[in-house]
């Protein structure tokens, strides 16, 4: 959990993937919240990050071209094999 004291820009982009998971506690939540209304480049930031999960779920596999899917299947393959 975080201090009492305002959060600072690291911490805010620190917390904002479990933000937009709504992992935070309320307290947290707030904290984020507050900071976000004050500080235009973090909200400019969770937008760009809200922009990137909405469209990369838009993404189908017909939609790369081959030596990008051939690449991604690569990269997966080589995680799966640890």
């Amino acid at each position: 959990m975080l201090s009492l004291r305002k959060i600072a820009c690291q911490q805010a982009v620190e917390l904002m993937a479990a933000y937009l998971d709504g992992g935070l506690s309320r307290r947290d939540r707030r904290r984020l919240e507050a900071h976000l209304k004050a500080c235009g480049n973090c909200s400019a930031y969770l937008d760009q990050i809200r922009t990137t999960i909405e469209l990369a779920g838009r993404i189908t596999p017909d939609d790369l071209a081959p030596e990008a899917q051939e690449e991604l299947t690569d990269l997966y393959r080589a995680w799966r094999a640890g």
